[in-house]
């Protein structure tokens, strides 16, 4: 194999620097806005999606908290992970002193990439949640759009806005109205944004689900402004589980359900072929899986369309809105590599998944490299930026963008 091409990582996260929304909120909003405090942590324990018990002490850990309204997010050592050893990297509350810089400052976060061999990151949500939803679930609506016109402002102006190309803004929407959702998705196209955050199943926050008709004005908005929607797994707040009492790594290991669960939900909605430029990602769900969905979608789709209710609604095999539509995501997963004859050496894209625990940094290259041993030179382009530059629109390389295969 050649020198392994830079990356482009499609999934990574910004732990948002305390003055976002003090600084970015309209003045009127900001007493009642998102604000950092230090705060005495006595006790934290994860319940699940973005729910904890939490008690609080004057002579606890100290912790930088998010506060709004009722809400109090703590800011956990395994949430920004980096430079700590894995047997560190624990549910433990933390301020930013003891955040490595990349975490939540731009310019350290290109150095960062820049020694771990990536040209250029898409960042999620922390705070707002990987698609937003903690501005959703608060009871005062123009508070809520004003939350998430300000994260999106930050995000575009501040985050990416020096960094040459280097940071990749990645939105979110108020996934309450539709229409307002498609109106942001327009208000920031006209800035380049080609990016947006979406729920893996938006039924279980509550929201109308992907079959109802609810979403169109959004979906026609993304088709529209070719903007990609990404779904990160746990943007439903929900991650698979067997019981209460399960250790979090089984939910860990579980945790690509989420992404199967949702492909098999849009490739049978209809919504790709009414929407047929449409454009989806799944965010670190890997890719190892999606060979046999496919076949098991189209076994389905060959044997049950008549009494499954999909006879009338999707004319092709399920698997065809795959091969043109989605793209899938991944950082380790040798089985994935394995199978690229089926997964789609067009349809997948590399993460480095910074700052969180499963995050490859600093040695993103080396890992990429031992698993791209033995694959064509051309396909390892694609998988670690081609795909990602044309799923992003990125003005990237536009002399090596071959025309996709779609079987």
């Amino acid at each position: 194999m050649a020198e392994l091409p830079k990356i482009i990582s499609v999934d990574d996260h910004v732990v948002e620097p305390a003055h976002v929304w003090q600084t970015w909120l309209p003045e009127r909003f900001r007493a009642e806005g998102p604000r950092i405090e230090r705060r005495g942590v006595g006790g934290m324990k994860h319940i699940g999606g973005g729910t904890y018990e939490q008690e609080f002490t004057d002579d606890g850990r100290p912790a930088d908290c998010w506060v709004f309204g009722d809400l109090v997010y703590i800011h956990k050592r395994h949430v920004a992970a980096v430079g700590y050893s894995r047997d560190d990297m624990t549910m433990t509350p933390m301020t930013y002193d003891e955040m490595r810089p990349g975490c939540y400052d731009p310019k350290a976060r290109v150095e960062d990439q820049e020694v771990n061999h990536v040209e250029a990151s898409l960042c999620f949500p922390t705070f707002p949640r990987f698609c937003g939803q903690t501005f959703t679930e608060h009871p005062d609506r123009d508070m809520g759009l004003a939350c998430v016109k300000a994260y999106n402002d930050w995000m575009v102006e501040e985050w990416c806005g020096d960094s040459d190309g280097a940071l990749i803004p990645l939105i979110i929407v108020p996934l309450w109205d539709a229409e307002l959702a498609a109106a942001e998705v327009r208000r920031n196209a006209e800035r380049g944004v080609h990016a947006v955050c979406f729920s893996e199943v938006p039924s279980h926050l509550g929201l109308p689900s992907i079959h109802s008709g609810f979403w169109d004005p959004f979906f026609a908005a993304c088709e529209e402004t070719e903007t990609t929607i990404n779904m990160h797994i746990g943007s439903s707040s929900r991650m698979p589980a067997t019981s209460g009492d399960a250790p979090v790594a089984v939910a860990a290991s579980l945790s690509f359900n989420n992404a199967m669960a949702s492909m098999t939900d849009w490739l049978f909605s209809g919504n790709l072929v009414r929407f047929p430029d449409l454009k989806l990602a799944y965010s670190e769900g890997q890719i190892g899986w999606i060979p046999y969905i496919l076949e098991r979608a189209d076994d389905v789709w060959r044997e049950h369309r008549a009494w499954g209710g999909v006879a009338d609604l999707i004319p092709e095999p399920p698997s065809t809105y795959y091969y043109s539509n989605i793209f899938g995501c991944f950082f380790r997963d040798q089985h994935g590599v394995d199978s690229l004859d089926v997964v789609g050496v067009d349809n997948i894209t590399f993460e480095t998944d910074y700052p969180h625990t499963d995050s490859t940094w600093p040695d993103t290259k080396e890992v990429a490299t031992r698993l791209m041993e033995g694959v064509a030179d051309e396909a390892v382009y694609k998988i670690m930026r081609g795909n990602a530059i044309r799923m992003l629109h990125l003005d990237l390389d536009r002399d090596r963008q071959p025309a996709v295969a779609t079987a």
